[in-house]
């Protein structure tokens, strides 16, 4: 099974634990300790672009956090599956200064710490304090972006932002009109609606009574309210619970979220359904487990195809 993402709770999460920690500091110096958390920008590039820069706020879009600099320049972190930030209090370091010649892939010097065995880079700021990226599978991401950069990077990758008011029953029916995608699939194509994932669609669907193998377009406006009103409720539960660890996610502080124990359907395969008392089933949709009641949870009928007219030769 695919290890849970980092989701737009977990990133809002640790978007609002780390601003006010860093805000107006200044990184005094970096070290990319993986040359593949900046691929294919060279570590050394990365770290001259962020040296000295002081942090004047920290952002979110998606499942993006985004560090913006006094130049401009917008630092932007992806956690993908195993990724986590943890910021360090001053003269709490574990990690001696490192070499260049000591980077990833030479002989390990902190193999008896699990948060410094799995460390990728770390900004260090001018009170002493460190900004960790740990990453047990190494699939997160940092990249610089110019100030004229930023908008295109991300408008490209993600869509609509759920808890911004901008996800409308109206808008949402537009946004999946046509669409013969499953519903599970729709909700985590994060260029249609960002920061949603596995775990946060199965959620989702299960309050708006909606089966995960449901042909997007064929969603009625009552059926997208009834969605919209899904996600909402789902996200900003798992934002009160300070999001879900059921893999390697931990909070900026490393404690754990509490959005876990609030399932109603993810993980509960073989568990009755807390609405109907039916039992709980698990399938693969994308590649990716989905959990779903078969009671309560509606699979609508697709929507015929319209017939192109054929018109008539003369």
């Amino acid at each position: 099974m695919i290890p849970g993402v980092p989701e737009l709770p977990e990133v809002e999460t640790i978007r609002r634990q780390l601003e006010p920690e860093v805000r107006g500091r200044v990184i005094a110096r970096v070290e990319v300790l993986d040359e593949r958390w900046t691929r294919p920008e060279p570590p050394a590039a990365t770290e001259e672009a962020l040296a000295g820069r002081r942090i004047e706020a920290v952002d979110r879009r998606g499942k993006y956090l985004l560090v913006r600099l006094d130049d401009g320049a917008t630092l932007a972190m992806h956690l993908r599956m195993t990724g986590n930030l943890l910021l360090r209090p001053p003269g709490s370091s574990l990690v001696a200064d490192l070499m260049e010649s000591e980077r990833l892939g030479a002989p390990r010097l902190y193999e008896s710490h699990p948060e410094a065995r799995h460390l990728r880079a770390r900004l260090v700021l001018d009170d002493g304090s460190e900004l960790w990226f740990t990453d047990a599978r190494r699939f997160g991401h940092g990249v610089v972006l110019a100030a004229d950069e930023i908008d295109d990077y991300l408008s490209t990758r993600l869509g609509v932002e759920p808890l911004s008011g901008e996800l409308t029953p109206d808008g949402l029916c537009a946004i999946a009109a046509g669409r013969r995608a499953p519903l599970k699939s729709f909700l985590l194509d994060q260029a249609r609606i960002a920061g949603i994932g596995n775990i946060y669609a199965d959620e989702a669907l299960f309050r708006a009574r909606l089966h995960p193998l449901t042909q997007a377009g064929s969603m009625k406006l009552e059926h997208c309210e009834d969605l919209v009103d899904g996600i909402v409720a789902t996200l900003e539960l798992a934002l009160e619970m300070r999001g879900s660890s059921i893999d390697d996610y931990r909070d900026l502080r490393g404690q754990r979220g509490g959005m876990q124990d609030e399932f109603l359907v993810h993980t509960r395969e073989g568990e009755h359904c807390a609405r109907c008392g039916e039992t709980i089933r698990r399938v693969v949709v994308s590649g990716r487990s989905t959990y779903f009641c078969p009671g309560c949870q509606r699979r609508l009928r697709a929507r015929p195809r319209r017939r192109r007219r054929r018109v008539a030769r003369r």
